[in-house]
Parts: structure tokens; sequence; C-alpha cells
């Protein structure tokens, strides 16, 4: 009964999660947020490789936690960066 207990604790894998944090820093990449929003850039990188490392290492509740920031900041950069280049007129189509 405490085995079927500890089973039912274990955290499955976050493969939403993942997908999504590498598809919001693809799209802050491809904005080069890296270059007009780089804090936010490099804390979504931070966390999006502490979150890979996690997934390796089967700590899910942890690897989830740090795809959530990594998405945040990934959102963030990518933002901050279409402001930027808007108020400069670069954005401007």
């Amino acid at each position: 009964m405490v085995a079927l207990g500890l089973w039912g604790c274990a955290s499955s894998p976050p493969v939403a999660e993942y997908a999504i944090a590498r598809t919001a820093l693809e799209s802050a990449r491809e904005k080069e947020a890296a270059r007009y929003a780089s804090g936010y850039w490099h804390r979504a990188e931070e966390y999006y490789r502490k979150g890979e490392k996690a997934f390796q290492d089967s700590d899910f509740n942890g690897a989830r936690g740090y795809f959530e920031r990594a998405r945040i900041f990934a959102e963030k950069a990518e933002n901050s960066t279409r402001l930027k280049l808007f108020q400069t007129g670069e954005g401007i189509p």
C-alpha cells in the first residue's frame, strides 16, 4: 500500500512545457532578442538550460518550473524587442 502511494507521487515529464519554452526561445531569437533585450534573453536561456538539465536528471517538477520561467522571459524578451523596434521605426513593415 505504501509503494502504491509513493508511486502515485511521481510526476510525469513536462513534455508540453519543454516544447512551449523551446518555441518561445526560437521566436525571440528570430526577432533578435539577444541584441535588443539581452537581459530577458539571457535569463530565458539560463532557465531553459536548467530545465533541460533537470529534465535529463528526471527532476520533472524542477524542469517544469524552469521551462515555465524560460517561456516567460523569452516572451518578455520578444515583446521588449518588438517595442524597441517599433519605437525606433525599425519594426514598421
